[in-house]
């Protein structure tokens, strides 16, 4: 037993939660920036993908095939030490930005990726007759995407939306690989501070189950209540 409690210990366990927890809103703000920059930015790739002219179809299609093809930690250590050489070569210093910045920046551009596939391919799902038949009876293009097509195409990709978030907050534990003070970066800290890092991890493992747990019953609710609307 001596030996098991010099690598745990439930009391390390529980001085740990209150040193770790202030540290979530970090994760959970890199969760919200990545969600909402990348459903602007995966919404407008979608529809240029669709409508778009047939010179930005390369561009958009070498964009995801890259962020879809390539580890998210690769694409945040590209953002981190290549962004701050191309916009210095635009005149912006960007050397001297939060870390947390480039964080954002990464996940925006990888969730924008991701979701513009998604969303792409729920708009496509909807039927075309739908969009000729609300155009026919006076509606512009953009009444009839916001009154039929989108309420219907939401409902398509609410299932991967969900899969998509989920995997978006299990993904943010790579922040602390460039030093940004996340949950995961403070568990670090902690480890190498006690060397005792195993009841630090254990609770962030647990935190993640659960959290993932609870998005997994509110996307199953709002995928049953659409269904029903």
């Amino acid at each position: 037993m001596n030996g098991v409690g010099e690598f745990f210990s439930w009391s390390r366990f529980v001085d740990d939660i209150p040193r770790l927890l202030p540290y979530l809103p970090v994760t959970l703000g890199i969760v919200a920036y990545a969600i909402i920059l990348g459903v602007f930015l995966g919404m407008v790739i979608a529809l240029l993908r669709i409508h778009g002219q047939w010179f930005f179809q390369p561009f958009l299609r070498l964009y995801i095939s890259f962020m879809r093809g390539t580890p998210m930690l690769v694409q945040i250590l590209i953002v981190f030490y290549g962004l701050p050489i191309v916009l210095q070569a635009l005149g912006i210093e960007a050397n001297r930005w939060d870390k947390i910045v480039f964080v954002y920046i990464a996940f925006a551009l990888n969730e924008g990726a991701f979701l513009s596939e998604i969303f792409r391919s729920s708009i496509l799902s909807v039927p075309t007759g739908q969009m000729e038949a609300a155009l026919s009876v006076g509606l512009t293009r953009w009444q009839a995407y916001r009154r039929i097509v989108l309420p219907q195409a939401i409902r398509i990709a609410l299932p991967s939306f969900g899969t998509d978030f989920i995997a978006l907050f299990h993904g943010t534990s790579l922040a602390f690989l460039i030093g940004v003070v996340d949950i995961m970066g403070r568990a670090k800290t902690l480890g190498a501070s006690t060397k005792h890092a195993l009841e630090a991890y254990l609770f962030i493992a647990l935190l993640f189950i659960v959290a993932s747990a609870l998005l997994r019953l509110l996307f199953h609710f709002l995928d049953r209540k659409l269904s029903y609307t």
